[in-house]
């Protein structure tokens, strides 16, 4: 692995050469391989937990984090765009945008870099980067990329703690390439050790891979926190 290695390429290592050649593209994307990706289609599915769970999920949406909708069939789109951010670190985009219906449009941003102090992708979720989060990638004998989440950190000016898991959740999530339908399938679910499932989705979608420069600003987070 070099310096001008993507953040996939750095935290996969050697077994980013056992990802599906699609997935390789994908998350291939990075400044010095000179491009982004789009991806457009439908979340065929977006569900969420038991009822109670509702008031966390809307506070999610202040700060693009989660949402509360049930629903199928949603059109949306993914924006990963690589960019060096202003502490001078690679930074890719993930803003999921999803039209739950048609007066409504939801968004789910992060931001990631690879951190070799933490040693793997910090995930930074939402408008503001408040929560940093640790995320272990591997691969699946299929050739699929296969995420979770563990450790998650809030950051607020000079505030500064570990969010405790028993308000949170935890993130797994499936991305693989379906060679007879020429799609990429990706499924997410969030839960909680106690309380079960807070939110998740399944969806498919094509992808575009515009140059690396032709970056929206709507897409990059509205301030940015230099601790990992």
């Amino acid at each position: 692995m070099t310096a001008g290695d993507g953040i996939f390429v750095r935290a996969l290592g050697d077994d980013f050469a056992r990802l599906h050649p699609q997935l390789q593209r994908r998350f291939g994307v990075g400044v010095a391989a000179g491009y982004g990706c789009i991806g457009r289609g439908v979340m065929t599915e977006l569900r969420r937990g038991a009822w109670w769970t509702v008031p966390f999920l809307r506070f999610g949406t202040l700060r693009n984090i989660m949402f509360p909708e049930r629903a199928r069939d949603v059109p949306f789109r993914i924006d990963n765009h690589p960019y060096i951010d202003g502490y001078g670190r690679e930074t890719v985009t993930f803003v999921r945008t999803m039209q739950v219906s048609p007066r409504r449009r939801r968004r789910f941003d992060a931001t990631m870099i690879h951190s070799a102090q933490r040693g793997g992708i910090v995930d930074y979720l939402g408008s503001h980067q408040h929560l940093a989060v640790d995320l272990e990638l591997s691969v699946t004998r299929e050739g699929a990329l296969r995420l979770r989440s563990h450790g998650q950190r809030f950051y607020e000016g000079p505030l500064a703690f570990r969010f405790p898991m028993l308000l949170s959740g935890r993130a797994d999530l499936t991305e693989r390439y379906d060679d007879d339908r020429g799609c990429f399938v990706i499924d997410l679910e969030v839960r909680n050790r106690w309380f079960g499932r807070l939110f998740g989705y399944r969806g498919e979608f094509t992808c575009t891979y515009p140059p690396a420069s032709d970056i929206p600003e709507t897409v990059k987070p509205y301030r940015e926190e230099r601790r990992e």
